[in-house]
C-alpha cells in the first residue's frame, strides 16, 4: 500500500525536543517516526519508506556523525541516499563542515524553530522529487569530458576508466561541472545544483568538497588538475 504523505524519521533523545518536532511535522500533514538510539537508525533506513533522516549529533549511545556515517559509507553493502539534517546544540564552524563532508544535507543548531525546520524538511523533499523525476543518463566520454564517464541513476563517475569513490556532495560537484564542460559555475550555481546550505558557509564549503576532490583526482591519475579556478568568478571544467 502506498503512503500518502512524505515519511520524517526524528533520532532526538530530548523529549520535549522531539515531541515538539514530532508535532510540527504532523500538523503540516507530513508522517513522523521517532529513535532514541543511534544504532536503531540504519536498520531503520534500510527497512524502506523513509523520505528525510532528522538526527540529532549527541545520541545516548553513538555520535550522529557515526550515524551519518554509516549511511553514507561506500564501504558498506548499501549506501542510503536519504536526505540528512542535523540536530546539535554544537554551532561551530568546523562542525558544520564536518557535517557536510559525511554527507548531510543541512544542519540546524539548538535552540531552532521547529517551524524552520518543517521549511528545511520541505526544501529537502521537493530537491528529492526533481532528483528522482530525471531519467537514466549514461554520458560516453565523447559527451562529456574526454575522461570521465557518468551514470546519473547510479550516482556513478568513471574517471578513465576507474571508479572514483566520491562523497554524494563531491559527485553532485563533479557532475554539474560535467554537464557544462568549459562553462564557468560560480560558488552559488554550484550550491544550487547539489544542496541547500546556510549562505554564510557556502563558499568554504564548496572550495572544501573541490579540494578533495582535486585529491582523488590525482589518486586516479591525473595528471594535470581538469578543475580550474577562476578567481573571484567560481570553477570549470576543461582539458
Amino acid at each position: 500500500m502506498l503512503r500518502a504523505m512524505p515519511l520524517i524519521l526524528i533520532a532526538e533523545d530530548e523529549p520535549a525536543i522531539a515531541d515538539a518536532v514530532l508535532y510540527a511535522l504532523r500538523s503540516e500533514g507530513l508522517e513522523a517516526e521517532h529513535c532514541l538510539l543511534g544504532r536503531e537508525i540504519a536498520p531503520r533506513v534500510r527497512a524502506g519508506g523513509v523520505d528525510v533522516v532528522v538526527l540529532d549529533v549527541g545520541l545516548p549511545d553513538r555520535s550522529g556523525f557515526d550515524v551519518c556515517r554509516e549511511l553514507r559509507s561506500a564501504k558498506e553493502a548499501w549506501v542510503s541516499e536519504v536526505p540528512v539534517i542535523f540536530l546539535t546544540a554544537r554551532n561551530d564552524e568546523i562542525d558544520r563542515v564536518l557535517g557536510l563532508e559525511l554527507g548531510a544535507d543541512d544542519y540546524m543548531a539548538k535552540p531552532f524553530s521547529p517551524r524552520e525546520l518543517v521549511a528545511r524538511v520541505r526544501a529537502r523533499l521537493r530537491r528529492s522529487q526533481a532528483d528522482a523525476g530525471s531519467t537514466k543518463e549514461i554520458a560516453h566520454k565523447e559527451q562529456a569530458h574526454r575522461d570521465f564517464e557518468v551514470d546519473r541513476e547510479g550516482h556513478r563517475i568513471r574517471f578513465r576508466g576507474n571508479a572514483l569513490e566520491l562523497t554524494r556532495y563531491e559527485y553532485m560537484l563533479l557532475a554539474a561541472l560535467l554537464q557544462r564542460p568549459g562553462a564557468i559555475l560560480s560558488r552559488a550555481q554550484l550550491m544550487d545544483r547539489g544542496w541547500d546550505s546556510d549562505a554564510d558557509s557556502a563558499d568554504r564549503t564548496v572550495d572544501t568538497h573541490i579540494k578533495t576532490l582535486r585529491a582523488k583526482l590525482r589518486a586516479a591519475g591525473a595528471e594535470n588538475d581538469p578543475i580550474r579556478t577562476h578567481r573571484g568568478l567560481g570553477y570549470a571544467l576543461e582539458d
